[in-house]
């Protein structure tokens, strides 16, 4: 059973909410008259790299590089690049230098993942093209970053179903593999609650820790599945320990109609709380004024786990798009809401392919992602696919191996990552095969891949000249920000 899509269904509330958009966006139009400005959001589920891909995107305009791709970069148009205060007071700032300084000098590293909504603004300064726009002299784009889990968004469809239709649908997904051998220890405790007796606060908080290991174990490498709502239960940021994550689902029916009192209705309540304190507030205050997209999406991982994996991937990706406001922007749509007019879905992590394999992972995502694009194309929103490593950690190389040469990749094995045996000590180089993409793209969505990607986490490579290399990132800027530089 697919949820519903955000924008489905007209209520009474909807035009009541709906004038927290037009708010929002009467209040960017009148900014945007005076500034202008493009609002991006950066989004990907779990260890996509969202840190990572906006740290580099920010590098880049900050300090230049080969970007041929990206053609007012390489151009020369830009001229001058500079971070500005951002323009949300309430929301904390994208965390850059920091991120920068653990990518950089000796001890580099990873930098943690995303786990709450955060925003930076870059301000480019540009030539404009053609002689009168030139005349009028140079232009100036302020770019809105906003960086935010893509679990949030898998919550967006709870705006649709009351507490009595997601319990039903949670529980029934968790009845059917793979999910069901990772559900033991729920259904063993969903088993013995009766959702009519009178409520028990500890019940509730052991049901929602149970339920909340249960989605973890989902969510775990080998299996790595995605449609995995609520997403702050397992992201809770400021939230943790809240009564509003202490809720979970109940064996009941989708109509059921739960006596006041009653530890249903308990979980009802908090179900309600939550819908109502976190994911609308996020949706309406931030996620609507969005103007362009981009989702990050670890393919690789879910293709390694095989096809349940890819099919709940795809599910998720489907479940995302279904709650962008798509479409091309107008007078009327800025001053009263914008849309999101490209959306751009990345499969993360090229780098950890040979370049001839780049191709198939774009062809790989864009199958995995048809029916949503198609949806999308629909309303007038531009949609692109791209392979795309934002810091390339590896080069590659040729090595002969009983006689047979194989494409392989070369960089620094995190400490403790083994390999055939040999864990690496973070210090070491090693040449990895990482094994090929098919040339049909249908043939990695039947779960012929499961296990057979070799895929190992490197450090990061020191900065050149004050850039990382990257795989892909120009045509990614080009796609997402050339227009607004003419």
């Amino acid at each position: 059973m697919r949820l519903k899509g955000v924008w489905e269904i007209v209520t009474f509330t909807d035009i009541v909410d709906g004038t927290r958009i037009a708010a929002g966006g009467f209040s960017d139009f009148a900014t945007g008259l005076v500034n202008p400005s493009v609002r991006l959001g950066v989004t990907g589920l779990s260890r996509a790299g969202k840190t990572v891909f906006i740290t580099a995107l920010v590098n880049a305009l900050l300090k230049g590089g080969r970007f041929p791709a990206f053609e007012a970069l390489s151009g020369g148009r830009i001229t001058r690049c500079y971070l500005e205060p951002q323009p949300d007071d309430t929301l904390p700032r994208f965390a850059f230098e920091s991120h920068t300084r653990a990518l950089s000098g000796e001890a580099r590293h990873w930098p943690e993942s995303t786990s709450r909504i955060s925003q930076l603004r870059i301000t480019a300064e540009y030539e404009p093209r053609g002689l009168i726009a030139r005349n009028l002299g140079s232009g100036k784009l302020h770019i809105d970053i906003v960086d935010y889990p893509g679990e949030w968004l898998l919550d967006l469809p709870l705006m649709r179903m009351s507490f009595a239709e997601w319990s039903a649908v949670t529980v029934a997904a968790s009845r059917v593999a793979p999910r069901l051998e990772h559900a033991g220890e729920w259904h063993a405790l969903l088993s013995t609650l009766d959702a009519t007796e009178p409520a028990d606060e500890q019940d509730a908080i052991t049901a929602a820790e149970v339920f909340t290991a249960y989605l973890a174990r989902c969510r775990k490498d080998d299996v790595s599945l995605s449609t995995l709502p609520p997403g702050r239960f397992l992201m809770p940021g400021d939230f943790k320990g809240s009564p509003l994550l202490a809720f979970a689902p109940l064996d009941i029916a989708p109509d059921t109609e739960l006596p006041k009192g009653s530890l249903g209705a308990l979980m009802e309540r908090r179900y309600q709380a939550y819908v109502s304190t976190i994911v609308k507030p996020f949706f309406y205050g931030h996620f609507a004024r969005l103007d362009r997209q981009i989702v990050l999406v670890d393919a690789l991982t879910a293709l390694n786990a095989g096809a349940s994996a890819v099919k709940d991937l795809q599910h998720a990706l489907a479940d995302i798009l279904s709650c962008f406001r798509q479409g091309q922007n107008s007078i009327l749509s800025n001053l009263f809401g914008r849309r999101i007019d490209k959306v751009l879905f990345a499969a993360t992590k090229a780098d950890l392919l040979h370049h001839t394999s780049h191709d198939r992972l774009e062809n790989i995502l864009k199958l995995i992602v048809e029916q949503a694009i198609t949806n999308a194309e629909y309303s007038g929103a531009t949609i692109d696919v791209a392979a795309l490593a934002a810091i390339r950690a590896t080069r590659e190389a040729s090595v002969r191996q009983k006689g047979e040469t194989l494409e392989c990749i070369v960089g620094t094995p995190l400490a403790g990552e083994t390999v055939g045996g040999t864990t690496f000590d973070g210090n070491t180089e090693a040449a990895i095969f990482p094994g090929d993409l098919p040339k049909d793209a249908q043939k990695a969505l039947d779960g012929s891949l499961e296990g057979s990607l070799k895929f190992v986490r490197f450090r990061p490579p020191l900065p050149k000249d004050g850039t990382w290399p990257a795989i892909r990132l120009d045509r990614t800027m080009e796609f997402l920000l050339g227009d607004r530089f003419q």
